[in-house]
């Protein structure tokens, strides 16, 4: 199976051969995968060399010009080191464009801290109207992005070396029931949905499955959770643990409920090991998270 970035990578180049408002963005991160689109689209397929403010500035300059910009590197490279751009460039002087991320919190362990972005979502929090998909697959991946495009919005796509088994179709923008149960719900979002079906064999529970995070679908969480009922919310995301609580809190503010959210820690793992071991040193196997979640559910 391709990864999503292989995927990001094929459907890219098939966009710019069809749509030619877009543009793509570089940093010389996946630059090989588009030697025939930098040759077919010269005027549209721009590398900036590792100059990561550069990229979202340069993309928002395209943006002013009525250009649907796709930028794309590391995410650690994407958000975090050029969030001043991301905030003035595009927020502040109200244009769109699509930021796709590629490495995720831990997806190469050997590049060390410097290339984790466990913060990435909780980051983009702190800003006003950006729509963020996490898709756990690649066929949603190519399909999210699709939908990104047509826009005018501003766009987050985090892709990941991590994935689900099988894709699941992408419609509506809110949350999918996968299992229904009685005792609470648990959301997985992206490529966590394996994992937590794994690890809810057997409990009592529903599982939402989330691509979309922002804007979190709060009516959805309500239908599930049951109105006028206490209710019990796990949510497992692959980025910072908790990043999604206070949405979850809001969407059941006039109920009595609970919320956990489970997700990568704070701490930083030195010994970078591989993408496996950091999923179980944050508690995110199937093992662990069936511990945790029947801990919190069963009290």
């Amino acid at each position: 199976m391709d990864t999503m970035r292989d995927r990001f990578i094929a459907t890219t180049a098939r966009l710019l051969d069809e749509d030619p408002r877009l543009a793509l963005v570089l940093a010389e991160i996946s630059r090989d995968g588009f030697e025939r689109a930098e040759r077919t689209h010269p005027d549209r397929v721009v590398n900036v060399g590792i100059r990561e403010q550069l990229l979202i500035g340069a993309g928002a300059g395209m943006a002013l010009t009525g250009v649907r910009p796709i930028m794309h590197t590391f995410a650690s490279f994407l958000v975090e080191r050029p969030f001043e751009q991301v905030k003035l460039d595009l927020g502040h002087q109200g244009v769109g464009g699509v930021l796709v991320s590629a490495g995720g919190s831990y997806d190469w362990p050997a590049g060390g801290f410097t290339h984790m972005a466990p913060g990435d979502v909780a980051l983009l929090d702190t800003l006003d109207g950006w729509t963020v998909h996490v898709p756990g697959h690649p066929d949603e991946a190519e399909a999210l992005l699709r939908q990104a495009v047509t826009g005018d919005g501003r766009v987050y796509v985090r892709l990941s070396l991590q994935s689900n088994s099988t894709g699941r179709p992408v419609t509506e923008p809110g949350f999918s029931t996968v299992r229904q149960g009685n005792d609470g719900v648990v959301i997985a979002v992206g490529p966590m949905l394996d994992n937590v079906l794994t690890a809810t064999d057997g409990l009592d529970v529903t599982v939402l499955y989330a691509t979309t995070v922002r804007p979190f679908d709060a009516t959805g969480l309500r239908r599930a959770a049951g109105a006028g009922t206490a209710a019990d919310v796990v949510i497992v995301e692959p980025y910072l643990a908790g990043t999604s609580t206070a949405a979850a809190n809001d969407a059941l503010a006039d109920l009595p409920h609970r919320v956990l959210g489970l997700g990568v820690g704070r701490n930083e793992l030195r010994r970078y090991g591989q993408m496996a071991e950091h999923l179980a040193a944050h508690g995110l196997d199937a093992r662990a998270l069936r511990r945790r979640i029947a801990g919190f559910l069963h009290r």
